[in-house]
């Protein structure tokens, strides 16, 4: 029955965070839809150019979130309410910092993503319009990451579910009013998410200090400001953040890749790879889940150095995440020709889907391990593993891919595709003895 309830609590905790993560695409599709009305080919064009820069300079900063989710995990485990607090200041300050420097930097990163762009004029200039009005919103979306961190870390999955739909459903009614409602068009849509951004950091803050209780956040810096700046906490902040931004980079490298290879094969194949992999991603917003659930747990398992509690933890945990993998592996084996059709009328391409969807089932099986693994380095703040064996899947990738998609083409490339994904689970299964032996043995402080 206790082991029935724990089951129970993994999936408590981690629903709000798959709703949380569902909601997202929502808002892609929204500014799709509001963006449309205008009827240029030329704004719609701008808006998925201006929108993958800050995917990718935000996405460069995720460790905001990671990183800080580890740190107040384990502060919570000791019970050390000075040191959750010390955390999460640290890292809003951070975030603080880092925002300014790319509102600072705004011209230099605009001036070099238009140089990079092959597209018009006049994409490239409402481009511009976009980037220059959202940048200033940097400061809110990073520091806005290390409060999902700190809720993840602490346990309060419902407020971050809370958080994110503020912002996706602020984000799309602010859309709509300046663009529909004042016809503004790309302007509109910037404006619209830099307004949302501000609003979900506020809300964000007001729903994580009623939380923690937290009055006066000034006095609070004041009085732990020597704990905050303190040089072996910030340097081992830095340490973990650095190798959680490799390794991020070196994942993205990995999809980037396959999108690449895909595409010396032609339209076809190029846009049945990217149909499968929206099966990936969605794959991705459950299992993601779970693995946030396991990076609270094993930071306050490790904070209170309970090894059979981090074990008991990492098993339940991982049990729920393969089964529900193995069912989402197995829906879109059997589903796939109802769900492509969804997504494309083109016949060619539904058929080389249909033709390759057993692939991207296998993927989603294999790949909770990965996850899983991931959510208990990140609880343990133990980053240089992950971007070791995220760098090594890398390079197995480019390596196997390479040989097998000239061998077997698109079939070829989906099993390296798979192979980079088990090698990220091995390899950090490799590592795992070896933290649980540093941590709990040699009884190391992480």
């Amino acid at each position: 029955m206790s082991r029935l309830k724990n089951y129970k609590n993994i999936i408590r905790l981690a629903f709000p965070i798959i709703l949380a993560n569902a909601s997202a695409p929502l808002l892609g599709l929204a500014d799709t839809a509001t963006i449309g009305q205008t009827g240029h080919a030329a704004h719609l064009g701008a808006i998925s150019l201006a929108t993958l820069i800050f995917s990718f300079v935000y996405w460069g900063f995720g460790f905001l979130r990671m990183g800080t989710t580890g740190f107040i995990a384990q502060a919570q485990g000791k019970s050390d309410r000075e040191e959750v607090l010390a955390v999460l200041f640290r890292s809003v300050l951070l975030g603080l910092g880092v925002g300014i420097i790319l509102i600072l930097l705004q011209y230099f990163i605009g001036s070099f993503s238009l140089w990079m762009m092959s597209a018009s004029d006049e994409v490239k200039s409402l481009v511009a319009d976009y980037f220059y009005i959202r940048i200033y919103g940097a400061p809110a979306t990073l520091i806005t990451y290390s409060i999902l961190g700190s809720l993840i870390g602490l346990g309060w999955t419902k407020e971050l579910m809370w958080v994110q739909f503020m912002l996706n459903g602020m984000n799309i009614l602010l859309n709509v009013f300046f663009v529909v409602g004042l016809d503004m068009g790309v302007k509109g849509i910037a404006l619209g998410t830099l307004l949302a951004e501000w609003i979900a950091l506020f809300y964000g803050w007001h729903l994580l200090s009623k939380k923690l209780k937290l009055k006066n956040p000034l006095l609070i810096i004041k009085e732990l400001w020597q704990k905050i700046i303190d040089k072996v906490k910030v340097i081992a902040m830095f340490k973990v953040n650095g190798d959680i931004m490799l390794r991020t980079f070196a994942l993205l490298g990995g999809f980037a890749w396959f999108a690449n290879e895909g595409a010396k094969f032609g339209d076809d194949i190029l846009a049945a790879n990217h149909v499968l992999l929206q099966f990936v991603s969605l794959s991705a917003f459950f299992l993601d889940g779970f693995a946030n659930v396991i990076e609270m747990y094993a930071g306050k398992a490790i904070g209170q150095k309970d090894e059979s509690l981090f074990k008991q933890r990492i098993k339940e945990s991982t049990y729920v995440s393969g089964i529900t993998a193995f069912m989402l592996g197995l829906g879109i084996i059997f589903l796939a020709p109802f769900a492509i059709r969804l997504l494309t009328q083109d016949s060619a391409v539904q058929i080389i889907a249909q033709d390759h969807a057993i692939y991207a089932g296998i993927y989603i099986i294999f790949s909770f391990v990965a996850f899983q693994l991931d959510g208990v380095f990140i609880g343990a703040t133990r980053s240089k593993e992950m971007r070791n064996a995220t760098v090594l899947s890398l390079l197995i990738l480019v390596g196997l891919g390479t040989f097998t998609a000239q061998q077997y083409g698109n079939i070829g490339l989906w099993l390296a595709f798979i192979a980079f994904v088990i090698t990220r689970g091995i390899g950090l299964g490799f590592y795992l003895p070896k933290l649980i032996r540093e941590v709990f043995k040699q009884n190391i402080s992480l």
